[in-house]
């Protein structure tokens, strides 16, 4: 078998002229749910965040609103669509995505491949980091740090040469102990790099993850395809993902932050998952019916076993503005 490290063949898998994720005759949707696919109420809570960064910078003429990781342009979408008229003639979406931009797709929405130089407002990552690609290595039988290989068309692994000194030294900082260790040094870096470029309002990332203190000890590599989770063969048939060693990438900004778990941040942008009063049936069916589904899909997102439990990194940058 000839394998390659895990960083490389998750770079064509996912992004390369036939990658997973450029590929224009389907979307990340078309695979697997995330918040933003889930229920309106998701955005309609960004839609509030959005409204609070921009009362915290004062009202600005210009107010950019940057999704990284933009999919189809869903969430920018939904969020021009559900914005005050007084903010929505101000702000500037933008989406940014390695595949092309999709047909149909609000005229407002500028589509670029990179984040911009200087934004000034919000820019949000909603589960962009788990698809940066990353190395992974394993400690071999004498506890010697190696580098993973993959096959890219079968997705078998062998080890293969010893881990760069800079591999060890995030390991040795960020995933201590034995066993298989998914490199986040890459994540650390991209986020690092888009924050730097909010010179006033916030940065938000929206993803799953874990801390140095629950670290999976045989790593988190996985694949989905239609729904459904699969083997990661790396060979542009499926989405490869791994989660995110959330704490490393709070930590690679330099800014100071705050990390919550999403149902925390969405109950305080008032998402609930309550049930209406049972009194509402009699009075306005209807109406009961209404709030019974929008409850069910608020518990779909706060539910401490599934969305509800990824982790919302927050970054004000040159405002004062806490996330709960």
């Amino acid at each position: 078998m000839v394998g390659i490290g895990w960083r490389l063949a998750m770079q064509s898998a996912l992004y390369g002229p036939d990658g997973f994720f450029v590929r224009p005759r389907s979307g990340p949707a078309d695979h697997f749910r995330t918040s933003v696919h889930a229920s309106p109420l998701f955005a309609g809570a960004l839609a509030r965040l959005v409204e609070r960064v921009d009362a915290a910078l004062g009202r600005p003429a210009r107010f950019d609103l940057v999704d990284v990781g933009a999919g189809r342009g869903e969430l920018l979408s939904a969020l021009c669509a559900m914005l005050p008229g007084g903010l929505a003639g101000r702000v500037r979406p933008v989406a940014v995505e390695m595949a092309p931009r999709p047909g149909g797709l609000n005229p407002a929405i500028r589509w670029r491949r990179d984040v911009p130089e200087a934004v000034t407002g919000l820019l949000v990552a909603t589960e962009w980091l788990d698809n940066v690609p990353l190395d992974v290595v394993e400690a071999d039988e004498h506890g010697r740090l190696r580098k993973v290989l993959v096959d890219r068309h079968t997705g078998a692994e062998t080890l293969g040469g010893p881990a760069d000194p800079a591999e060890v030294f995030w390991s040795a900082r960020w995933w201590p102990g034995p066993g298989r260790v998914e490199i986040g040094a890459p994540r650390d870096a991209a986020w690092a790099e888009a924050v730097s470029r909010v010179r006033r309002g916030a940065a938000l990332c929206v993803d799953y993850g874990h801390r140095r203190d629950e670290r999976p000890p045989f790593g988190s590599l996985t694949g989905f395809r239609d729904g459904r989770q699969v083997a990661p063969v790396p060979d542009g048939g499926c989405d490869v993902t791994a989660h995110v060693a959330i704490d490393a990438v709070a930590s690679a900004s330099g800014y100071p932050y705050e990390m919550v778990r999403q149902r925390a941040a969405l109950q305080a942008l008032g998402v609930s998952g309550a049930r209406p009063p049972l009194a509402l049936a009699g009075s306005d069916p209807a109406a009961y019916l209404r709030a019974l589904s929008s409850a069910g899909a608020a518990a779909e997102l706060t539910s401490s076993s599934g969305l509800g439990d990824h982790w919302w990194l927050w970054h004000p940058i040159g405002i004062d503005l806490p996330l709960t």
